[in-house]
């Protein structure tokens, strides 16, 4: 073990060190350690003696060294339990006579050990060894001059008697409760703090020993006799005797009075249990302080130590605060002698102590009380809690006579805020003894003002108290006034108010007016309100009033008055002044007020339910402060202490009003916390206030001053809000709160007027909106009693509250009072309109007035109201009030008033209709059962389904009733559409076209859910009238001009508004009706068409309406001629392409269609035209969405359409083109349905009908044609019977041939093949002859068109042939050879006549001319890139001419005299290199990127000896003309042509097929075969040539003639080798 091993090592040191000059202790160690090795524990050490024994040797020979090491290891022994009791005599000897020695660290040991002895097992029980360890310390304290011998002696003493009189304690059996320690309690930041403090440090003991359950005793144990002998001898030394028991002559007595002290404040169940120690304490210590207490305060001129003195205090404040409970008398001297202390003329720091003392007092809430019961409630004792106030408040007032008083308050308030922040307040070291004396000053008045403070809290935390036991009522629960209270806490704390509270009041308001700092104001507030809140909760009226009448002169003060208030302070029962505030003075919040509000509403908060009259200082004072807030001159300021007040920051201003605004507020949102009673009381004082401000502005408007105002104001705001917090239970408060509204209503004053109409609209709006008319008691399903309480309670309230609005409408005398009514029944219905329902007859009637009135405002604001029930409130009303809703929408629809306002009632009609038709769905499916209104049939379990979800009419009711309400919806839905009618005959335009849009909106919305029964009604009862009454009134009415309504003057005449000449007349304005009415037709026809068409009678209605369109057509304006195309059109079109379309309403369409072109010569005009092209649009239209319903005779019907169409309008407008430039714009709409009326398939025989219909309006040119050559070529005639169909009517200008010509080759590519390779030469033919007219129209248009329809129809159709997309077509050999001539003659006719050709021409612009060049070049490449390089079936001829074509087109340049050539333009050059470029194209092969076929073998070999023909031709041309020439240079043309050739023939390679057909010897084709150098034969052909041509003057000539001789010879094998080799 580690002791073992520490004492074996101290054993040895010992040893080592007594080896010289003391053997024995050397050898008695070395035994020692022998023993020591045999124990293993503390019990056989202390078993074991030697080994104690050889440490008291050591010590016995008091060497320094040895002693050191011998004492150490006792303390290690004693710590250890180690050492036997009968042992410790001995060792206390020992330690005597090392007290005695002079070495320091000896005599530290001593006391280390003394202490080690007090705090094991050793610790002394017999009075000898007790006297003997005491002594000890006792000497080494008195004796030693050395500081740090003597305070470890004390130390060493005072846990010596601790560890006693725990020792007395234990032995005892005495609880250990600590109140606290002996050093003054700590204290806090604040007050408030303290108090709690010291509450959570309470003890029970007292309570324990009065009850009986620990019971005081006069015997004690031996223990117990130690102690008091201890206690006696301490005592007597402090009284400055000697200690008989310790041996002590003295003792020094500031020493033994802090253990006195120390023990008094620490073992209190000592004195109050054991009777020896209170007598003690009774005759002997309190003997002391009291003899120690007179002499420090009635010895003038003796010069006292202070820490004795202050010593004495604290016991005697142990002493009141411990034990005055059993020391009556004692303590009541005490109290005196410390209360006769604050105003002797004592030091002032020991005025200090002794406020100090009595502060501590006050903060400690148990004591105070103990205090109080004991002494001023008992009658035979002094009152000493009030002396003690009275003293305490004497030392704060005198701060009003010290010629230092400001300083002292600054200093004060900076005591305050230190505290507050945590830290000491502390003076500046260099500090002047002025300084001094003002910081003394101000401690104690300090001490003074916090020792208030703590009474204040004492008295509210002993109310509280009081109610938590149930001694006292709650505030926040309703007053029920007694006669008395009996509880013991209640009965102390009204005593104590009423003792103290005038005391306070006074320093509380000297000290408020005078202090500036933030800390100490706050203080003394939260004084105010505790106090204040106290005084409510013990209903001591007197005392409450006062309070709050001086804390409300500290809320708003006016800065004049604040600086001429002098030192004195008003008493605080006076009454409160007024506080007056002119708004236009400047009002500044000091901090100091803000505080004061803040505990003004603290306090409110706290006893609003037991304020009753004093309301009323509050009121005033928060009315004040309302009208500071909303001042423009209000501000809030900062003060410094001892410095002038400077302004805070703008946004620490606003922030200031913000929170009191808020406080405020929230003061009057609590009153849901009141009682009732409280809250009438409370509202009464509100009313009070606003009356006497009435009655003070009764006179005019001028007469009103702003505080007046604003304190009604106040008051309004203030009802409004308790109203608010309160609507749970709203119905007492109504009736006080609306009466004076409508008081204020009744003023003469406009602004109060005004501020009435505010209120009661925040009123009633804020009562409806509550919870409580959340529900809708008699929607519910079951209706219990309790339930039906309620709904009576809520009849009441709405009733009760609406009734107001409706009393103060009809009531009004003045305009702006109805007014008023009508917006505040507006915001009604916007907020809380689906929570109405008892009140809506009464409302509904309200409404149906307004419409009739002559004000525009009046009316404005009544439909207003009305739109706001139609848009939220339909699903709340009533059902039995909607034909009442129908009937007041009608009223405002019909009325003259406001235009604007029947426009949007008709709007209105149809939301309600809407709503209305909800419920019909419903009704319907009842009625009809398993029959649908709907075009998709709906199976019958559906409907029931539907049934139940309906949330309209659920109610729960038999079937029978269910049928009746079915029955209203349709009256219902039939009287709006009875409204609509009466509006449609409306004379103003806007509105009955408005009726007309609703009425057919509500048929299309809900038409599926009329049945057919309803259909039928509305068809003969509703449209069809509707639609002859317009037509009759467009035919009718005046065609007169208006002028527009009168909007001034200007230069005496009337200035008229400018009418659109579109609606500047009466028959003009039914025009735009009646379209309405057809157009709503159409959207009807659109959604309803089937369902209408199964009604029975419906062809009769179709035919009159068939009529009704043909009138209008021929008859009406050109809109109402388009509505009535448009309406048949929809009709038709909606439902053709479902398949549910009759065909007889088709063929009628179609047959009103072509009447309108059959009557052509009787109808014309702009008109005409314009209803002309909307039929061939919809016909269009018609066709693509029904043709697999056309048949052959509709078809030809449609045909014939067009062709009607097309004739006249060339008939009509055959200048038309000539003039604007463009098509006509019924030709142009033919145009624009020619590409969708291609036949379906079940027609395709109409194809052929078709495209020859159209192929008619291309011209046609019979003239002869001129070849190259300058003779004739008669045209190709076409078959005859095509010649038998050319129509009598021709087309002098070719505009409508150019937009047609894409139109057909488009069609003509979209038709079956059949049918195409038919038309196919037609076609061709007919572009033929268009392309033609180059000749006689090279600038136009007609022949670029042409060539590109017939280039692309002979590419795509090469396409198709080339992919096998016709292979499997039956077509002759005869139609298609027909086809291929054709094709070469457009080939031959066209490229070799007029292309490359310098064609007469006006001066076209460089891009046309690029324009023609491309159109040139994109046939040369379709004819030598596609068509000749495809698989097609040409016979072998019409390849001969096509590739002769292209010979001939390229020999241009080479077959001119050199003179002509000059002259050619570059255009003619490149198309002639291009054909020549075609050539070589053809006649060459590639096999990595050509699909050799037999058609490409074919026309390749037909191409080579054309290609060398053109190719010698052009060689031996170019050296005759070179050699003409002379010196003179080559035309560029000629020169570049023959380059071209030359690099093309090197570039050439041909297929041996090819090969094959060149003009070369048989045995030469085999050899160049076998050696498979066949691919360059034309070399060989052109080999003569190239001889000749190497002749040439042209360096370039020359050279690439070189190449291509050497590339003979390479063919030839006669490469150039080394002759060496």
């Amino acid at each position: 073990m580690a002791l073992v091993a520490a004492l074996e090592a101290d054993l040895r040191a010992l040893s080592a060190e007594a080896r010289r000059r003391y053997p024995a202790v050397k050898d008695g160690a070395e035994h020692a350690i022998l023993k020591l090795r045999s124990s293993s524990s503390a019990s056989d050490l202390s078993s074991n003696e030697d080994i104690l024994r050889i440490f008291l040797m050591a010590c016995g020979v008091r060497n320094t060294k040895l002693s050191v090491i011998g004492l150490s290891c006792l303390q290690k022994l004693i710590s250890h339990d180690a050492v036997e009791p009968s042992s410790l005599k001995e060792i206390l000897y020992t330690l005597k006579d090392h007290s005695e020695m002079a070495e320091e660290n000896i005599q530290l040991k001593t006391l280390q050990t003394i202490l080690i002895i007090f705090q094991s097992r050793l610790h002394p029980e017999t009075e000898d060894n007790m006297v003997l360890g005491l002594s000890i310390c006792l000497r080494l304290l008195d004796n030693n001059r050395l500081p740090s011998v003597y305070n470890t002696a004390a130390a060493t003493f005072r846990q010596a008697v601790a560890l006693i009189f725990d020792q007395v304690v234990s032995a005892e059996s005495l609880p250990m409760p600590k109140f606290g320690s002996s050093s003054q309690t700590a204290r806090t930041g604040s007050v408030t703090g303290d108090l709690s403090q010291n509450i959570s440090n309470s003890e029970p003991l007292e309570k324990d020993v009065i009850s009986g359950r620990l019971t005081t005793r006069d015997t004690l144990s031996d223990t117990g006799k130690l102690g008091l002998r201890l206690l006696e001898d301490l005592t007597a030394s402090a009284a400055g005797g000697s200690a008989a028991w310790l041996h002590v002559t003295s003792l020094p007595r500031t020493f033994s009075l802090e253990l006195i002290e120390f023990v008094l404040s620490n073992y209190i169940s000592v004195f109050k249990i054991l009777l020896p120690y209170e007598q003690v304490l009774r005759h002997q210590i309190c003997s002391l302080l009291m003899t120690s207490l007179r002499t420090s305060s009635e010895l003038e001129g003796e010069m006292v130590e202070p820490y004795f003195r202050r010593l004495v205090l604290r016991s005697v404040a142990h002493i009141i605060r411990l034990y005055s409970s059993s020391l009556i008398t004692e303590c009541e001297v005490f109290l005196s002698m410390l209360v006769k202390a604050t105003f002797l003329d004592l030091p002032l720091w020991h005025r200090i102590l002794v406020l100090e003392i009595l502060r501590g007092f006050c903060v400690e809430a148990r004591t105070l009380r103990i205090l109080f019961q004991n002494f001023d409630m008992h009658p035979k004792n002094t009152n000493v809690v009030e002396s003690m106030v009275k003293a305490l408040a004497r030392v704060v007032s005198s701060i009003q006579f010290q010629e230092t008083s400001e300083e002292s308050l600054a200093a004060v308030a900076g005591m305050f805020s230190s505290k507050a922040k945590g830290i000491e307040w502390i003076l500046d070291n260099d500090a002047s003894s002025a300084a001094v004396l003002v910081a003394s000053e101000a401690h104690a008045i300090t001490l003074a003002i916090e020792g208030l403070l703590g009474v204040v809290f004492t008295v509210a935390t002993l109310t509280d108290e009081a109610v938590d036991v149930g001694e006292l009522e709650s505030p926040r629960y309703e007053h029920h006034p007694s006669s008395d209270y009996t509880g013991k806490t209640s009965q102390l704390c009204i005593s104590m108010v009423d003792s103290l509270w005038l005391t306070i009041l006074d320093a509380f308001s000297l000290i408020l007016s005078r202090s500036q700092g933030e800390a100490i104001v706050l203080e003394i507030l939260k004084g105010y309100q505790a106090f204040t809140q106290a005084c409510g909760v013990l209903h001591s009226v007197e005392p409450l009033n006062s309070f709050l009448a001086s804390l409300c002169k500290f809320t708003i003060v006016l800065p004049t008055d604040a600086e001429r208030k002098s030192s004195l302070v008003q008493s605080p029962v006076s009454k409160r002044s007024e506080v007056q505030v002119d708004q236009k003075d400047v009002i500044v919040l000091t901090p100091k007020n803000v505080q004061a509000l803040r505990t003004l509403f603290n306090i409110a908060h706290r006893l609003h339910n037991v304020l009753g009259p004093s309301w009323v200082l509050v009121l005033e004072t928060l009315a004040a402060l309302d009208r500071a807030i909303h001042s423009p001159h209000a501000t809030t300021q900062e003060v410094a202490t001892a410095a002038p007040k400077l302004t805070r920051e703008p946004s620490r201003q606003y922030a200031d009003f913000s929170i009191l605004s808020s406080l405020n507020s929230q003061l009057f949102e609590s009153s849901a916390l009141m009682h009732v009673s409280a809250v009438k009381s409370l509202l009464s004082a509100l009313h009070m206030l606003s009356h006497q401000s009435m009655t003070e502005t009764s006179g005019s408007v001028s007469s009103a001053s702003s505080k007046q105002i604003g304190s009604i104001s106040f008051s309004v705001d203030r009802m409004i809000s308790i109203l608010v917090n309160n609507l749970h239970r709203v119905e007492p408060l109504w009736d006080q709160v609306v009466g004076h509204f409508l008081e204020l209503a009744e003023h003469s004053n406009q602004n109060l007027r005004n501020m009435a109409l505010d209120a009661l609209d925040q009123s009633i709006c804020a009562v409806l909106g509550s919870e409580q008319f959340g529900e809708d008691p008699p929607r519910s399903r079951d209706a219990t009693l309790d339930v039906e309480s309620k709904s009576t309670e809520l009849k009441s309230v709405e009733c009760a509250v609406l009734s107001s609005l409706r009393l103060l409408y009809f009531s009004a005398q003045k305009a702006d009072i109805r007014v008023g009514s009508l917006k505040i029944l507006l915001h009604v219905l916007e907020r809380c309109g689906e929570k109405l329902y008892y009140s809506w007859p009464g409302i509904l009637e309200m409404l149906r007035s307004v419409a009739d009135a002559s004000e525009k405002d009046v009316a404005t604001l009544g439909f207003q109201s009305l739109r706001v029930i139609m848009s939220d409130g339909l699903p709340t009303l009533p059902e039995d009030c909607l034909h009442v809703c129908i009937d007041v929408t009608g009223a405002y629809s019909a009325q003259k008033t406001d235009l604007n306002i029947s426009l949007t009632a008709i709007g209105l009609l149809w939301t309600l209709t809407d709503f209305v038709a909800k419920g019909l769905h419903h009704g319907s499916l009842v009625e009809k059962g398993s029959e649908s209104n709907s075009v998709d049939p709906t199976p019958p379990q559906t409907n029931g389904e539907d049934k139940e979800k309906d949330t309209i009419s659920n109610f729960n009711k038999p079937d029978d009733d269910s049928r009746i309400q079915v029955v209203n919806h349709e009256k219902l839905l039939f009287l709006v559409f009875s409204l609509i009618q009466k509006l449609v005959d409306d004379e103003r335009p806007e509105v009955r076209n408005s009726a007309v849009r609703t009425f057919f909106q509500i048929l299309g919305s809900h038409g599926n859910k009329l049945s057919k029964s309803m259909w039928e009604d509305c068809l003969w009862n509703y449209i069809f009238p509707m639609l002859d009454g317009a037509s009759h009134k467009a035919a009718t009415s005046s065609k007169d001009e208006w002028q527009g309504k009168e909007i001034g003057t200007r230069g005496g005449k009337a200035v008229h508004m400018l009418i659109h000449h579109s609606r500047n007349t009466a028959q003009k304005q039914w025009d735009e009706t009646f379209v309405l009415v057809l157009g709503g037709i159409a959207r009807l026809f659109r959604s309803y068409f089937p369902l209408l068409e199964s009604l029975p009678n419906f062809w009769s209605g179709w035919e009159s309406l068939l009529a009704f369109v043909k009138n209008s057509i021929f008859n009406g304006s050109k809109e109402v001629s388009l509505a009535a195309i448009n309406c048949l059109q929809t009709a038709v079109v909606s439902h053709c392409v479902k398949g549910n379309l009759q065909l007889r309403y088709l063929n009628s369409v179609m047959d009103v269609y072509e009447l309108v072109f059959q009557k052509s010569s009787s109808y014309t005009g702009d008109t005409a035209t314009k209803v002309k092209q909307e039929i061939l649009h919809g016909l269009g239209e018609l066709y693509v969405q029904s043709q697999k319903m056309f048949d052959d005779k509709m078809y030809m019907q449609l045909l014939g359409i067009v062709d009607l169409a097309i004739k006249q309008a060339i008939i009509s407008s055959e200048n038309f083109e000539a003039e604007f430039g463009h098509v006509p714009p019924v030709l142009r709409h033919v145009l624009e349905i020619l590409p969708s009326l291609g036949p379906p398939e079940h027609l395709s025989s109409m194809w052929l009908i078709l495209l020859r219909e159209f192929l008619h309006y291309l011209p046609r040119v019979d003239s002869a044609l001129p070849n190259e050559e300058g003779s004739e070529v008669s045209e190709h005639k076409a078959d005859g019977s095509s010649d038998k169909t050319i129509p009598t009517t021709r087309i002098t200008s070719n505009m409508f041939a150019e937009k047609l010509i894409p139109a057909l080759v488009e069609l003509l590519l979209q038709a079956p093949a059949v049918e195409k390779y038919i038309l196919f030469p037609e076609v061709i033919q007919n572009l033929r002859r268009c392309m033609m007219t180059r000749r006689d129209n090279p600038d136009g248009s007609l022949w670029k068109v042409a060539a590109e329809g017939f280039n692309r129809l002979i590419v795509e159709d090469v396409k198709i042939c080339s992919v096998g997309g016709d292979s499997d077509l039956k077509i002759s050999k005869t139609a298609r050879i027909r086809i291929w001539k054709e094709i070469g003659d457009v080939y031959e006719i066209f490229l070799v006549g007029y292309c490359g050709r310098a064609l007469s021409s006006s001066s076209l612009p460089a891009a046309a001319l690029k324009a023609n060049e491309t159109l040139e070049m994109a046939l040369l490449n379709g004819l030598g890139d596609i068509i000749l390089k495809s698989t097609v079936d040409a016979p072998r001829e019409v390849l001969e001419r096509l590739v002769s074509t292209l010979d001939r087109c390229a020999s241009r340049t080479c077959s001119l005299p050199v003179e002509t050539v000059e002259l050619m333009p570059a255009h003619c050059s490149r198309f002639s290199l291009t054909c020549l470029q075609k050539l070589f194209s053809l006649s060459s092969f590639s096999s990595e990127t050509e699909n050799w076929h037999s058609t490409r073998a074919e026309v390749s070999r037909i191409s080579i000896i054309t290609l060398m023909e053109r190719c010698e031709f052009i060689l031996s041309r170019f050296l005759i003309d070179e050699n003409n020439l002379g010196n003179r240079p080559i035309p560029t043309a000629r020169r570049e042509e023959i380059i071209f050739a030359l690099q093309e023939l090197d570039l050439l390679t041909i297929h041996p097929e090819v090969a094959s057909v060149l003009p070369l010897q048989p045995h030469m084709k085999t050899i160049l075969r076998e050696d498979n150098r066949d691919t360059r034969t034309h070399l060989l052909v052109l080999f003569p040539s190239l001889c000749e041509i190497v002749l040439s003057r042209e360096t370039r000539v020359r050279e690439l003639v070189q190449v291509l001789l050497r590339a003979v010879a390479t063919e030839l094998g006669l490469e150039k080798v080394s002759l060496s080799s």
